[in-house]
């Protein structure tokens, strides 16, 4: 049975075809995407049925998955933003806040 709906890959979004580009940029060796990924709803699906981006993802339990995800990994943020000094602080206060704001797209 075909799945009509667009998921969210379980991993953190990208994280796969940022390794393929820095194995790519790095070593020259460009490898080939999964055939099949994890979701956030727990499927196996073609890795062509998922996307990063709030707005394309149409698998409700995918969405919830991912903004979960990205909550999680904001608030390890904050919480590690102390041990990174004054002058990292910042940055990392902010990258929390954009991981918060991607978490409300998935809402």
């Amino acid at each position: 049975m075909d799945d009509p709906h667009v998921h969210v890959e379980w991993t953190v979004p990208n994280t796969s075809a940022d390794t393929r580009a820095v194995t790519a940029s790095v070593f020259g060796l460009v490898g080939d995407t999964p055939r099949t990924v994890r979701t956030g709803c727990g499927a196996q699906v073609p890795y062509a049925s998922t996307s990063p981006h709030p707005e394309r993802v149409t698998c409700l339990p995918c969405r919830d998955h991912a903004r979960d995800r990205h909550l999680r990994y904001a608030a390890t943020i904050e919480g590690t933003a102390a041990l990174l000094g004054p002058d990292h602080i910042q940055a990392a206060l902010a990258a929390a806040r954009r991981l918060r704001d991607i978490a409300d797209r998935f809402t």
